[in-house]
């Protein structure tokens, strides 16, 4: 699987260098954020702005801008992501129909060929980004992914084009291995557009928005999977409805990619947050992909961040993969009703993460709000799998309690994502998500069947007093633990947070205890290096009135 991935990576490069042939990179500008220009600057930024390409780029000479073009960059990320997770999920809204169409084979085994392929592609996708960069490596991911709808779906039946497959099956269905061969490519993709949000945003959008897009990016696949349950669920009832089915997704995911290669861009001129000018002034060249593992699982902080989003992303898909049992178990049998849920608490993820991370984004309280995100998802998870025998099944205390569930462990993913690009600042953003991706898939792959095991386990409670006498199930005693286990390890997180210090002449947040710039330590004070009151970035450890100010208040203590 490892060796089809990396040769699924070279064909991810070809398809970048040649969407890239057909589209022409342009720039727009935006009004400056944060301006403590000196009077020269709005010369020297007009006449930067004038340049050419190909002109040497100063970029001492300016302040951090934003642009519009940003939503553009942000909204074709997720909808990339929506699209390929609810390729990875199609089938599980109506396996039957899909192992009827396909004999001796199941909905569940094409999605662990989708996700074991998702993991090893996610071993490369570093690399191939840092060799040919975000928007080459993003389109040429967008092709990859249509190419593969198109394989599943028998729109061109290119299998029987190119006389490598056999003719289409009954009811418009495409032969098995044409499905099999287009969902591991669209496996292969996947991984270009769930390990980059964090990349993007550092690219994009200033230090006060980069939590909001992450976690729009990053979550917009599990409307991918609330899609899947809704839209599949009510096509995919028979072999004709499936291949309808497919032919649908196909559609959009070629409409998404042909939007992509005319307007998804590289990176804007001017950059968003002065940790991006400095780490553009450092000249700062990523590492392959096995070092940048290696000097981030030696950094303070790191595993702590890691660790954070592993549970998330667990307990996001324990809870998702057994949603229909726990429902039942609560009162809720119809499948509309089912999937109703299910689509509630996808969508969720993604409220609790554009909510959640705002307010990260404003206060830079990571420790304290993913600690709080944890005892919500301790507290709210319980009902799951609890019954109180005198009470019965309560359905809208269940409904309630997933829909809140989802809104409190959601955003715990995107926030540590951010959190551990942070403490690892100037590290590679991407390779920071790949190595999160890889943890929490693995995790999770290991923890389903376990949690399947154990949601058939009933523990009794209060049995000689029968007012209070009920039930919780195994699988939410497994999920509790891991939950406990995770804030106590999170609990001890003291590391300074190094892209933010580097920003915090931007949006004013030097003296936030938050920032942990006490740890630094006096050696690391060179990294603090910002945008000095005349516009330019010093090249010595001069710093922001608003940075002095911090360090001395830390030296009076």
């Amino acid at each position: 699987m490892i060796g089809l991935s990396k040769l699924i990576s070279i064909c991810i490069i070809c398809c970048g260098y040649t969407a890239d042939a057909f589209s022409t990179p342009s720039f727009t500008t935006a009004p400056k954020r944060h301006v403590t220009s000196s009077p020269n600057w709005h010369n020297r930024q007009h006449s930067f702005l004038q340049s050419s390409p190909e002109e040497e780029i100063d970029y001492s000479t300016l302040e951090p801008q934003v642009e519009p073009q940003r939503w553009i960059q942000l909204g074709y990320l997720s909808a990339l992501a929506l699209v390929s997770d609810w390729i990875c999920f199609s089938t599980a809204a109506a396996p039957s129909s899909f192992e009827q169409a396909y004999p001796g084979h199941s909905a569940a085994s094409i999605i662990d060929i989708f996700l074991f392929t998702n993991v090893a592609s996610c071993f490369f996708v570093t690399d191939v980004v840092a060799r040919i960069g975000l928007a080459k490596a993003v389109k040429g991911a967008g092709l990859l992914m249509a190419v593969g709808c198109i394989l599943r779906s028998g729109i061109l039946d290119m299998g029987s084009i190119l006389g490598l497959l056999p003719d289409g099956g009954v009811d418009n269905l495409v032969p098995y291995a044409s499905m099999l061969a287009g969902t591991v490519c669209v496996g292969a993709a996947q991984p270009f557009f769930q390990c980059t949000p964090p990349m993007l945003s550092a690219t994009w959008f200033a230090s006060d928005e980069r939590a909001t897009s992450t976690a729009v990016a990053l979550n917009f696949n599990q409307i991918g999977i609330a899609t899947a349950f809704l839209v599949g669920g009510g096509m995919a009832n028979t072999a004709g409805g499936l291949a309808d089915y497919f032919t649908l997704i196909t559609v959009i995911s070629v409409f998404v990619a042909v939007g992509t290669l005319l307007q998804f861009q590289e990176k804007p001129k001017v950059p968003p947050s002065t940790s991006a000018i400095q780490k553009l002034i450092s000249g700062e060249k990523e590492p392959p992909f096995i070092e940048s593992v290696q000097k981030f699982f030696s950094t303070p902080g790191f595993t702590k961040a890691l660790a954070a989003f592993i549970c998330s992303i667990s307990i996001t898909n324990v809870v998702g993969a057994f949603i229909e049992e726990v429902m039942e178990r609560g009162g809720i049998t119809s499948q509309f009703g089912i999937d109703l849920a299910g689509a509630g608490f996808e969508l969720c993820i993604l409220l609790g993460g554009i909510v959640i991370g705002g307010y990260v984004d404003r206060s830079k309280k990571y420790k304290t709000t993913t600690l709080a995100c944890l005892a919500a998802t301790l507290f709210l998870a319980i009902p799951l799998g609890f019954t109180d025998h005198a009470m019965g099944q309560e359905p809208y205390l269940l409904v309630a309690s997933l829909l809140g569930l989802g809104f409190a462990v959601g955003p715990v993913q995107p926030i540590n994502a951010e959190l551990a690009v942070d403490v690892t600042y100037p590290g590679d953003e991407t390779a920071v998500e790949s190595v999160q991706q890889i943890g929490g898939n693995l995790f999770s792959a290991l923890l389903l069947p376990v949690a399947e095991l154990a949601s058939k386990e009933d523990f009794q409670m209060f049995v000689q007093v029968k007012v209070l006498e009920s039930d919780i199930r195994g699988d939410v005693i497994l999920l509790a633990f891991i939950t406990l286990v995770t804030m106590f390890y999170f609990s001890s997180f003291d590391s300074p947070l190094r892209r933010t210090i580097a920003d915090c002449g931007d949006d004013g947040t030097c003296l936030a205890p938050e920032l942990n710039m006490d740890q630094m330590g006096a050696i690391d004070t060179t990294s603090l290096s910002i945008m000095d009151a005349t516009g330019g970035v010093a090249t010595t450890p001069t710093m922001s009135p608003e940075t002095k100010a911090a360090l001395q208040k830390l030296t009076k203590k």
